[in-house]
């Protein structure tokens, strides 16, 4: 077989003439493809890198604005502890009379705050709290800063104890007591600085005085509950500790080194803290545990420290009705042995309180009055009445009735009208341990030089001569 080369070399030479540009388009389609692809990544790479940038700069504003927000907040700390109290206390009441009536910066519906409920009794409380939560509503909580903003050191709570209950022993580190027993028949115990126990009973109408740090207790020893109300002479919050709670607060080798009881510390093991509060006790089982009571009665020199008889204090009237006081006298020339006793050993102790009854006949008038040396605190009764009280801000009035608690802050011109078929009775506490200082505006007024009357009421100066 002849090969023709020349024919063959001819033939080589037009297929690959063909074939070079179909290689030549392969090699430009793979060659867009990898472009394509490098411009993918390269688009995606920006992105990530775009959102990189924003991820950072938003961290970045984050940690600045928790930075910046955590120094205010120092810097304001500082500052409002540079502030003075007075003007903090001039801040909430503002704000507080904004949110509420005024008048609840004098007046607490005691009866509709919160009952603390005991095995023996129950206690209600007309005072201010350090939580706010402690507060049933915003005009207690009103009243309550209301008292410790004006520095009122008072500080109010009513008592029931049920027969054969007792208010379990206890003391209180930051305030004296005075109590008045509204009803009932109570034994009191004191256990004061010289290790004497002073018992003695009181009757409704008489007070109870128990000076801070003092330990006592009281036993309802009548068929009826006995109703205290107590006065305490502390604006912050009471703190008080029960002889149980110390108790079961004590380790049990200091109990057992400290009392040294017949089989020692085996002994202190042998109680047991009770599940509820026994604030005011009544055991269910009180009949076997105690068989016979003693109730003995101190010698007078050591009862009349603590107990004053002021239904059967001297009385001074009033057009309106009557006054009796259980106070420290400067002159004690009017006053019975047992009197002196008690006035003296009031004024021995630093922030005690005056405690007084105000007895309003049916539409009698307590006129408007203030005091030099004391803020007032007051629950009613009976009776009802309208209160109006004159101060910088102008007049604030409103109605009163049985359970009520007002206040009167120091210099704070008040009046009480008696408003009810019924006499109103009054309990009142007073914020000095000195004999109390009031003014009534007959006797201010009648003071004043007629002239200067006339020049102040734009009347002639005759008419003041004739009707003051």
């Amino acid at each position: 077989m002849f090969v023709n080369y020349k024919l063959l070399k001819v033939l080589l030479m037009l297929n690959v003439s063909v074939i070079q540009p179909g290689i030549e388009q392969t090699f430009s389609h793979v060659d867009e493809r990898d472009k394509r692809r490098k411009v993918k990544k390269l688009e995606e790479k920006r992105q990530w890198s775009l959102l990189s940038v924003f991820l950072a700069c938003l961290l970045a504003c984050t940690v600045t604005t928790a930075v910046g927000v955590l120094i205010l907040s120092l810097v304001y700390i500082n500052n409002t502890q540079l502030h003075s109290e007075p003007e903090l206390r001039a801040t909430t009441i503002a704000i507080l009379q904004k949110a509420v009536d005024p008048k609840f910066q004098f007046l607490n519906h005691l009866p509709k705050s919160k009952v603390f409920e005991f095995p023996g009794g129950a206690i209600q409380w007309a005072r201010y709290r350090n939580n706010i939560k402690d507060y049933l509503s915003i005009e207690e909580e009103a009243f309550g800063r209301s008292l410790n903003s004006q520095r009122s050191q008072m500080t109010l709570g009513t008592l029931r104890i049920k027969s054969n209950g007792l208010r379990a022993p206890h003391w209180h580190f930051n305030a004296n007591e005075h109590g008045y027993l509204v009803q009932g028949t109570a034994w009191i115990g004191v256990v004061d600085d010289g290790h004497v126990v002073t018992t003695y009973n009181v009757t409704a109408g008489q007070v109870i005085f128990f000076p801070k740090n003092t330990l006592h207790w009281i036993k309802n020893v009548g068929n009826e509950d006995c109703f205290f109300l107590l006065f305490f002479s502390t604006h912050d919050e009471l703190q008080t500790l029960d002889v149980d709670d110390a108790f079961f607060s004590t380790p049990e080798d200091i109990a057992s080194r400290s009392l040294k009881p017949e089989g020692g510390i085996n002994f202190i093991r042998t109680f047991h803290k009770q599940k509820e509060d026994q604030g005011v006790n009544l055991p269910h089982n009180l009949a076997e545990l105690v068989t016979n009571a003693s109730y003995t009665q101190s010698p007078d020199n050591l009862v009349w420290r603590y107990f004053y008889d002021l239904k059967g204090s001297k009385e001074y009237r009033f057009p309106g009705g009557i006054i009796q006081l259980a106070q420290y006298w400067k002159n004690g020339s009017e006053l019975s042995k047992n009197e002196k006793i008690f006035s003296t050993f009031l004024n021995q102790h630093q922030n005690t309180l005056a405690l007084s009854t105000l007895k309003i006949y049916n539409n009698g008038l307590r006129q408007p009055h203030f005091h030099f040396n004391a803020n007032e605190m007051g629950y009613v009764i009976s009776g009802c009445a309208k209160v109006g009280i004159i101060n910088t801000q102008g007049t604030t009035e409103f109605d009163i009735h049985i359970g009520d608690v007002v206040f009167f802050p120091i210099g704070t011109q008040h009046y009480i009208k008696s408003a009810c078929d019924e006499d109103l009775l009054f309990i009142l506490a007073f914020s000095t341990g000195d004999q109390l200082q009031t003014l009534d505006m007959d006797d201010y007024l009648q003071a004043t030089a007629d002239h200067i009357l006339a020049q102040l009421f734009f009347k002639k100066q005759k008419l003041f001569r004739v009707t003051m």
